[in-house]
């Protein structure tokens, strides 16, 4: 319910002008009360059609001492809820993701190391949860229900506590291609494409291996302004072009207490900022394109964190896709003394490069091939 309004005080004749409404405030209760509206059609029509809750897991991450858990619980067909135990294996197209109601408020049990704990999903049904765990490092799985559910299980990668270097890679453009214009590509991608029809940028899951064999214990994250509706979809085409397995940081869609649309710079932002604090001990390499707004946001935590940034790589779009962008981003990225740039169109660019910087290793030679002085750590 918005909040009511406030009365001027009972000795002033005049109206005071700052117990008014904000028009921002206005927008804002406005845009909260037709999301509920939504939400409760879409619960009432999911509920009609005996659509069950549902589980859908997504990659956590954490240290060894506690566990960002993620999920989000819809209510979906129920030939559909068995394949979300499974998402690697299933295959729909994007707009399905969006067509189950979500469950606001649902309470989940998530099955840790033989201990059960109880968390609370937000209003859009997504689940982000820290919980305080002891876990050696490296992949473990967990178990996640909700109501009476079908129990599923997620992965979560647990960063060993001597990590020093990780990896954060935006997707669209970055990992992966579409040559759509802008306005139309995060529709299009949500909306109707598969993973099938999605292209893999030449060279980039390369690049990805090279980096996690010279360094096994970096975790590799991937952040997006996707919502969470597409994370299954992602997760598909990550995998079935060999891109290293990790978690994905996506973002809901809908309205937030002081704005009609979520703001995707500034999930990334917060985001990075949130793994600054959580891995003080680890230097990112940080890797966009030149497409709008990934040079300035990563020029930005590089000026504020720059003990926790290795180096910045940036995808030059070609000239088409520059177009289809929008255009390349005009401030480009601000000076960042002590961070490394490189720029290149594709993963072979960027890996020679790296090379170079020593931060991934040279390839392996035959014995009768000359030395080239290539660095290796």
């Amino acid at each position: 319910m918005p909040p009511r309004s406030v009365s001027p005080r009972p000795e002033s004749a005049a109206v005071d002008s700052s117990c008014a409404v904000p028009p921002r405030a206005q927008a804002r209760h406005i845009a909260m009360r037709l999301d509920d509206a939504w939400l409760g059609l879409q619960t009432r029509l999911a509920i009609r059609r005996g659509r069950v809750e549902t589980v859908i897991p997504y990659t956590g991450y954490g240290s060894t001492t506690w566990v960002r858990v993620l999920a989000r619980v819809v209510r979906s067909d129920p030939r559909d809820a068995a394949g979300h135990a499974k998402p690697l294996q299933e295959s729909m197209r994007g707009w399905r993701n969006f067509t189950s109601a979500p469950v606001a408020h649902a309470a989940v049990r998530v099955g840790i190391a033989g201990a059960v704990h109880e968390v609370v999903a937000d209003r859009g049904g997504v689940v982000d949860a820290i919980i305080p765990v002891t876990l050696d490092a490296g992949w473990h799985t967990i178990s996640l229900q909700s109501g009476g559910s079908t129990m599923v299980e997620a992965p979560v990668e647990i960063v060993a506590d001597d990590a020093d270097f990780g990896v954060v890679s935006d997707i669209d453009d970055t990992v992966m291609v579409t040559a759509l214009p802008r306005p139309f590509l995060a529709a299009w991608n949500t909306f109707v494409l598969n993973e099938h029809a999605r292209t893999a940028t030449p060279g980039m899951a390369v690049l990805y291996e090279r980096i996690v064999r010279t360094a096994p214990s970096a975790p590799v994250l991937y952040l997006s302004t996707g919502a969470w509706n597409v994370a299954p979809t992602l997760s598909r085409f990550l995998s079935r072009n060999l891109y290293p397995a990790g978690p994905k940081l996506l973002t809901d869609w809908g309205p937030t207490p002081d704005r009609w649309f979520r703001s995707g710079q500034e999930h990334k932002r917060s985001s990075l900022e949130r793994l600054a604090t959580e891995f003080p001990n680890i230097k990112w390499l940080l890797v966009g394109d030149d497409g709008q707004h990934d040079e300035a946001i990563y020029s930005e935590f590089a000026q504020r964190h720059p003990e926790n940034v290795r180096a910045i790589a940036i995808r030059q779009l070609s000239a088409s896709e520059a177009v289809l962008a929008g255009g390349r981003s005009k401030s480009g990225g601000q000076p960042t003394p002590g961070v490394p740039w490189i720029y290149a169109p594709d993963g072979a660019g960027m890996s020679a490069q790296l090379e170079q910087l020593g931060i991934i290793k040279s390839e392996v030679r035959s014995a009768d091939e000359p030395e080239t002085g290539d660095v290796e750590v």
